[in-house]
């Protein structure tokens, strides 16, 4: 059964309320600590782009193309499509001889609505690397041609790509390739579905490399490196990925996902966190994020004041009164040793 995990109030009464899962666990595959259901399967949407873009080191891509930090961020990353990101995205494909076209993900207005109503404003031209996953794609594309794979029909489950792609979802989550369910995600390519526990568990492996097989090592301090050192491309102004990484300090990394899933890995510590709320909605996501970091004790007093507005966010009108808040009110279950 999933519990809540948040309450939204207005005025005096609690007005709705958010149920979800959590899951904690090390690196050696150990579940620590829990709320909810931590086996429940579902997909693990864009918090699995860190995981999937080992495969740029696994194929070679890496060693051909030699993309900078910002290039590897990207493509773990659920951007904004601000200029900086457009900018990166081109710089990518002419790497690689390619063009926009060349990318499957197909072109939306950006996901954050601020930035969103400002290409509104403007009458921005959509393109391809406005999409939020264009940098995934990027990464899946190089991996192909250093592999001698077609770049047709990359985004199909039976592509070779794809497959590669299923195997390493398996080798760093410990789900057998065979018993992860597969859908369509809103870019086009495959979506894993997994237990919340593996998804914690292979955030934790990434984040404590030496827990992986040796073939994603160097990679996995590389993405992890890259997603700290700029955390502006994995999200973007004002995004919470972006700034949960930037007042921590390196400490950790973390990625949101469609419907209501964040994945975090704390380096150091061996562990890693998943978190997935039942209706999919984002509003208490990150107050139960920033909820569980604080329980585990990982969090400063000065990294809590810094992250307040995630914490517990303001439920406003629309003139922009507060009536209201969103706050976490769940407690982690702890397994007994």
């Amino acid at each position: 059964m999933s519990e809540i995990l948040v309450e939204i109030t207005r005025g005096p009464i609690v007005e709705s309320v958010q149920r979800g899962h959590v899951a904690v666990c090390s690196a050696k595959g150990e579940l620590i600590a829990w709320a909810g259901d931590p086996d429940t399967v579902t997909y693990m949407r864009s918090a699995a782009k860190p995981i999937q873009a080992l495969n740029i080191f696994l194929s070679g891509a890496q060693e051909r193309y030699q993309f900078d930090q910002k290039e590897l961020s990207i493509a773990c990353a659920s951007h904004y499509g601000e200029e900086f990101h457009q900018k990166t995205i081109l710089g990518m494909l002419e790497k690689l001889g390619l063009d926009l076209s060349d990318l499957l993900c197909g072109h939306t207005y950006s996901i954050s609505e601020e930035v969103k109503n400002k290409q509104l404003r403007e009458h921005f031209k959509l393109d391809n690397y406005n999409s939020d996953c264009s940098g995934k794609h990027c990464g899946f594309l190089a991996a192909c041609l250093v592999k001698e794979y077609s770049i047709e029909g990359y985004n199909s489950p039976d592509h070779p790509l794809q497959k590669d792609i299923l195997q390493v979802m398996s080798e760093v989550c410990e789900v057998p390739a065979e018993e992860i369910p597969i859908g369509v995600d809103g870019c086009s390519v495959p979506v894993h579905a997994l237990p919340v526990k593996n998804m914690a568990i292979g955030f934790a492996r990434e984040a404590n490399p030496e827990y992986l097989p040796e073939k994603y090592r160097e990679g996995a301090g590389k993405l992890y490196d890259a997603m700290n050192a700029h955390p502006e491309m994995v999200a973007g102004t004002h995004g919470f990925c972006t700034e949960l990484m930037e007042k921590t300090h390196g400490k950790l990394f973390g990625k949101l996902g469609a419907e209501g899933v964040y994945c975090v890995g704390i380096r150091d510590k061996n562990l890693g966190i998943a978190v997935k709320m039942e209706d999919g909605m984002f509003r208490g996501m990150y107050p139960t994020v920033i909820s569980v970091l604080d329980q585990l004790g990982l969090l400063t007093g000065e990294e809590k004041e810094s992250l307040k507005e995630w914490a517990r966010p303001r439920v406003r009108n629309v003139p922009g009164t507060v009536v209201g808040e969103i706050r976490p009110v769940f407690k982690l279950h702890y397994v007994k040793k």
